[in-house]
């Protein structure tokens, strides 16, 4: 059968920087910390196209060998840095470069914050592999959502609790501590409430060489831990009210949900380098606030939105 794509050009047509595929759909298993988890996977593998005489590439075997590796391995670092060896030497003499990402939804079982109860909470997870110029990059990404209550907002509530407070009690010259407890519980007492919203950190990450597991659910329980408000899955009242208490305990600008995840990320060794975009989906009004920082080390990631 013809194969036009192995014919050459008969002048130089250029080089191009990526080209395969995107959006491919399969299911794979991913190793996190030692334990093997199946999830379904989009992928993105791509080469570049170095020969200016060379119509294309080998777009088969890109779909092939990703599959075949799918097939036979669960995905750990060392796996995925095969499989980008491999796609290379499929493409000798066309291509220098690869590149490999693998998009996912990763289900936990979180408990509840009180409660015996417990319930499935799903995070949106990126792995990806770059081969350029002779260095490898191994890449992980996770999105972990959460609650952020406006401090400002918190303090002006406060306020006017004791605006209320005043006015409740004008006439006497003393309360008693029964009845401020008891004034406390009316609606009428808490007269205000700060507003709070779900909240997202995107970060993406950097793997130091060497790595030999995915941190997928530690980097998660990190992000989790140090925040201390990530939604939550299943809920009774003693949860929701432990959920009350630690939003009231953990006020927090993006300002500052940013600065505890630098925190937290920079004590840890196995990352490289980091990129970091957080986001308060505000009530108060229609836009977000955002905040995105990196870990600042040469040539690292660009402190972009």
């Amino acid at each position: 059968m013809p194969d036009i794509a192995s014919s050459e050009h008969l002048h130089p047509q250029g080089t191009l920087d990526w080209v395969g595929m995107s959006n491919v759909h399969l299911p794979i298993q991913v190793s996190d910390g030692g334990v093997a988890r199946s999830v379904a996977a989009k992928s993105q593998i791509y080469v570049n196209l170095e020969d200016p005489q060379a119509k294309g590439i080998h777009m088969s075997r890109l779909y092939l060998m990703l599959d075949a590796s799918a097939k036979s391995h669960a995905l750990t670092p060392s796996v995925m840095t095969e499989l980008l060896d491999d796609v290379l030497k499929s493409h000798t003499g066309l291509s220098s470069r690869a590149f490999i990402q693998f998009d996912f939804e990763y289900l936990l079982r979180r408990p509840a914050l009180l409660s015996d109860n417990a319930g499935w909470n799903s995070y949106p997870v990126l792995l990806k592999g770059t081969f350029v110029d002779g260095e490898l990059r191994l890449e992980l990404g996770v999105t972990v959502q959460y609650s952020s209550t406006c401090p400002c907002s918190a303090a002006l509530s406060r306020q006017i609790i004791q605006a209320q407070f005043d006015q409740d009690f004008a006439d006497q010259a003393t309360v008693s501590a029964k009845d401020v407890r008891a004034w406390l519980g009316t609606e009428e007492g808490i007269a205000a409430t700060p507003h709070s919203q779900r909240s997202e950190v995107h970060i993406l990450t950097r793997l130091e060489p060497g790595t030999t597991e995915f941190p997928i659910s530690e980097l998660i329980d990190l992000i989790e831990d140090t925040l201390q408000t990530a939604v939550q899955t299943a809920v009774k009242r003693e949860d929701e009210q432990e959920f009350a208490r630690r939003n009231a305990a953990n006020l927090m600008f993006c300002e500052d949900a940013g600065r505890r995840v630098q925190k937290a990320l920079n004590k840890e060794p196995r990352y490289a380098d980091f990129w970091v975009r957080v986001e308060h989906m505000e009530s108060l009004h229609p836009h977000d606030a955002v905040s995105v920082f990196t870990k600042g080390i040469a040539d690292g990631y660009l402190a972009i939105p």
